[in-house]
């Protein structure tokens, strides 16, 4: 990859490899929202070069899928038997030299992941699957406009780490309650606005609508709700007319699925 490729958003692509991790720690970083730390030398090689990458967790409910688990190779395309339920999730910390992995999980009492961080213990084990790839966005913006709700908060943080002194960045972030909100580090210059779910008046999308955009050359990322998130960047898109190309918005969740976690 030549260097001027490294200066423009790029996705470089991955081995698909499953790992089998086991559980190291876990910590309450708020009410709801749980760090499971896991590790084991199957992490070694592992690498998430994007903020925003996923890892998919799988998370067997019986014999037989467990059974398919332990022979599953992702990305063959084959028919291993019963699948286990997997869902995606952002690494939020990884380091090779102590071969750790910190995924941070919403405890919101639904779904297969959210079941099983809340009775996660050390010792327990986790395969995880990927990243498959990862969307490079270089810090070659002047400011960053990072919008989600608590599960976007490991991309938000990582993204947040990653920025220089001299950058600037507004965060708003959709929570239960102000015990939800979460200290985020960073070298750049930063404001958050909370959006607390509990008696708020504003939703998330009002927010943005009454938002001042920062100036100068924006990135702009979202990730929510799935309708929510479509509906933001249309709001930064003809109310705020930011430039299409530097706005990216996901769905992490839908609210008609509750399989999604």
């Amino acid at each position: 990859m030549s260097a001027v490729d490294t200066q423009t958003i790029h996705r470089v692509m991955h081995e698909i490899k499953r790992r089998r991790l086991q559980v190291l720690r876990v910590v309450d970083l708020t009410p709801r929202m749980r760090r499971i730390t896991l590790g084991g030398p199957e992490l070694a090689g592992f690498v998430s070069l994007g903020t925003d990458d996923h890892v998919k967790l799988l998370f067997p409910q019986n014999a037989a899928e467990q059974a398919t688990l332990e022979t599953l190779v992702l990305g063959a395309g084959k028919d291993h038997g019963p699948m286990p339920a997997m869902r995606d999730y952002t690494p939020r910390r990884y380091d090779l030299d102590t071969l750790e992995l910190d995924i941070d999980f919403v405890l919101h009492g639904d779904g297969p992941a959210a079941t099983w961080a809340e009775q996660a213990t050390p010792g327990q084990f986790l395969h995880i699957g990927g990243p498959k790839g990862s969307m490079i966005v270089p810090d070659i913006f002047d400011s960053y406009l990072l919008i989600g709700d608590e599960t976007a908060l490991p991309a938000i943080a990582r993204r947040l780490e990653g920025l220089t002194a001299n950058r600037r960045a507004l965060v708003i972030v959709e929570v239960e309650n102000g015990a939800e909100q979460q200290k985020l580090d960073s070298p750049a210059q930063v404001d958050v606005i909370w959006v607390l779910r509990e008696g708020g008046r504003n939703s998330l999308l009002t927010t943005v609508k009454e938002l001042q955009v920062p100036g100068g050359n924006l990135y702009a990322w979202v990730a929510t709700e799935s309708k929510v998130s479509r509906q933001i960047r249309r709001v930064l898109l003809d109310e705020h007319g930011l430039d299409e190309q530097f706005v990216k918005a996901v769905g992490y969740w839908r609210l008609d699925d509750t399989s999604e976690d």
